[in-house]
């Protein structure tokens, strides 16, 4: 079959959702009002609540959420083929993961931009906000540590470069988009210079670093190899300064510049797709991978941020919800960014699925289940790589420019994502009384340290007992707890929509699915893990399961109490 068709049917299929479905949901469900003032606007401070041009704010909401997630999972999932992985990544991108995040986001805007968590709190009670609290710190930290894990990878020197998955050619560019970011943050809100001419200088000048990366890798500091440990430690200190610094000075000239490279990758993958127009050489379905999970449940884990991802809750109702300008922002900058993220997804997979160059490659690669998760990001960036020359480029050229777009796209969620562990700590330690947790320098602290501890973090192998990284193990933990975080959180919009007496039927159905599935995908891997005797593991999956379920069994005696006005609510959206 030719990938053409794919992707014209995928891009085809989410314009059709957005146009009617994105549609219906902001103006019969949500009914988005923009005579309703967001709390970028009421709660203004220019630190972390600033009214955002729409673009610009789907480039820095974009790229928080588009990390390594909707990149790395379609790499893994294709070894059960690439029709399962596709299905779900359209099915679950339209039905679930882009009403998963307007939801959130709508909720948050129409309480103060407060955050998931808070929201669950006037939905189900003071309990219920400590543990999704809890809950939302344990999984965007370990999201986080994985993240850390394959970017020291990816700058970390090694044989075979981008095809050995190390590319220390993505120092140079990645350390000076930091630097354009603060210069256009500076220049955009401190001096009001025009957005569109600085966006074409910021643009070419990171395109620029990319060539001279190619040209420069960074191997080493003064002597010393940075090696992944090494690489850990320089990402917890970015992570730190990224995480206190005004959203206008980084996080938002970062993402928004970083995002127009993302947007280039996907054209170059497109017209090399439509230029190239190569078959799919992998199988449509593939049981034949030794040691394969079932794919039920295991798929829908694996895809992950693809199709729908917890961790957008987080960002929806952490970052975005401080700067969205109107509510009907929240159409496409949720609702038309998760349905993007899943085009990014369908793109990933054709590079994995048609640019091996053939069935035996493939095959070689995909030979079993381990090998698949260790060496996916390294597939991704040889198939992505293939496909994106067809386009012109020149083939070692185009891999280091999709590694060096895997890379910044990891960074940007990585600062997106500590910001927001930081905002969960803090309203812990609000909760809890306890001031020093809501100090902000004291909180980064904290959750600079949960991410090392999970990125440094190994267990003993099954076999030689010797101590290793956690690698494609904690990515499956990952993306459980992701998946998990999506479903709790789609009971909390279903909750609210609840109070205020609107139909649930549209977030409460991929709720109920996203726990059967995640519930399901836990207690298997707390199978395997209690086989190999990693009692580590064990007692991390074991954390995730007692806080999922107690959380649902708060939501049930909601539930079943009789109904009342949600008093937290601001406005009712034109009610």
């Amino acid at each position: 079959m030719q990938a053409v068709w794919i992707v014209l049917f995928v891009a085809l299929a989410l314009w059709v959702a957005y146009r009617w479905y994105g549609g219906f949901l902001a103006q019969k469900v949500f009914r988005l009002n923009d005579d309703n003032p967001t709390p970028a606007h009421t709660e203004r401070d220019d630190v972390d609540y600033v009214p955002a041009p729409a673009p610009v704010l789907f480039g820095h909401h974009f790229a928080s959420i588009a990390g390594l997630g909707p990149l790395l999972g379609p790499a893994i999932a294709v070894v059960w083929g690439w029709l399962p992985a596709l299905i779900w990544i359209v099915v679950g991108s339209i039905f679930v993961g882009a009403v998963h995040d307007m939801g959130c986001l709508v909720a948050s805007v129409r309480n103060r931009a407060r955050s998931i968590a808070d929201v669950t709190a006037d939905v189900m009670g003071h309990r219920a906000r400590i543990l999704f609290l809890l809950f939302a710190i344990f999984a965007l930290s370990l999201a986080m540590g994985v993240f850390v894990v394959n970017i020291s990878m990816l700058f970390a020197p090694g044989a075979g470069s981008a095809e050995g998955g190390h590319v220390p050619e993505a120092v140079l560019p990645s350390v000076m988009l930091i630097l354009i970011a603060l210069v256009v943050g500076t220049l955009h809100y401190r001096l009001r210079t025009a957005l569109t001419p600085l966006t074409v200088l910021a643009v070419i000048a990171s395109l620029f670093f990319v060539w001279v990366g190619v040209q420069m890798p960074i191997t080493s500091v003064a002597g010393a190899s940075l090696t992944p440990e090494r690489w850990t430690y320089v990402l917890m200190v970015y992570a730190f300064a990224a995480s206190v610094l005004p959203v206008w000075l980084l996080l938002q000239p970062r993402d928004y510049v970083n995002s127009f490279q993302l947007y280039l990758g996907m054209i170059l993958l497109f017209v090399g797709t439509v230029v190239g127009n190569p078959r799919i050489t992998a199988p449509a379905v593939n049981t034949s991978a030794s040691s394969l999970q079932p794919l039920f449940p295991m798929l829908f884990i694996t895809v992950a941020c693809g199709a729908v991802s917890g961790f957008h809750s987080l960002v929806a109702s952490g970052t975005t919800s401080k700067q969205i300008a109107r509510e009907s922002h929240a159409r496409p900058v949720a609702f038309g960014g998760m349905l993007t993220e899943g085009l990014l997804a369908t793109l990933a997979l054709i590079g994995v699925s048609a640019g091996m160059g053939s069935f035996a490659e493939w095959s070689a690669r995909y030979a079993d289940w381990k090998s698949a998760g260790t060496h996916a990001l390294a597939n991704f960036v040889h198939g992505a790589g293939t496909i994106v020359s067809f386009s012109g480029v020149p083939l070692e050229l185009a891999k280091v420019f999709v590694a060096t777009v895997a890379v910044g796209f990891a960074l940007t969620t990585l600062d997106s994502g500590t910001r927001l562990i930081r905002y969960n700590i803090q309203e812990l330690g609000g909760a809890w009384r306890l001031t020093v947790l809501q100090n902000p320098l004291v909180a980064t602290a904290i959750a600079v340290g949960f991410i090392g501890g999970f990125a440094l973090m190994r267990s003993p192998d099954p076999v030689t007992g010797q101590l290793k990284p956690l690698g494609s193990i904690l990515w499956q933990l990952f993306g459980t707890s992701n998946q998990l975080l999506a479903g709790l959180s789609l009971l909390v919009v279903s909750l609210y929509l609840r109070a205020l007496g609107r139909s649930t039927v549209y977030t409460a159905v991929p709720m109920a699915f996203m726990l059967v599935v995640t519930i399901s995908a836990l207690l298997w891997s707390m199978s395997s893990f209690w086989k190999q005797g990693n009692w580590l593991l064990l007692s991390f999956a074991g954390v995730i399961l007692v806080l999922a379920i107690w959380l649902v069994k708060e939501a049930m005696s909601t539930i079943r109490q009789p109904q009342v006005a949600y008093q937290a609510v601001q406005v009712e959206g034109g009610d």
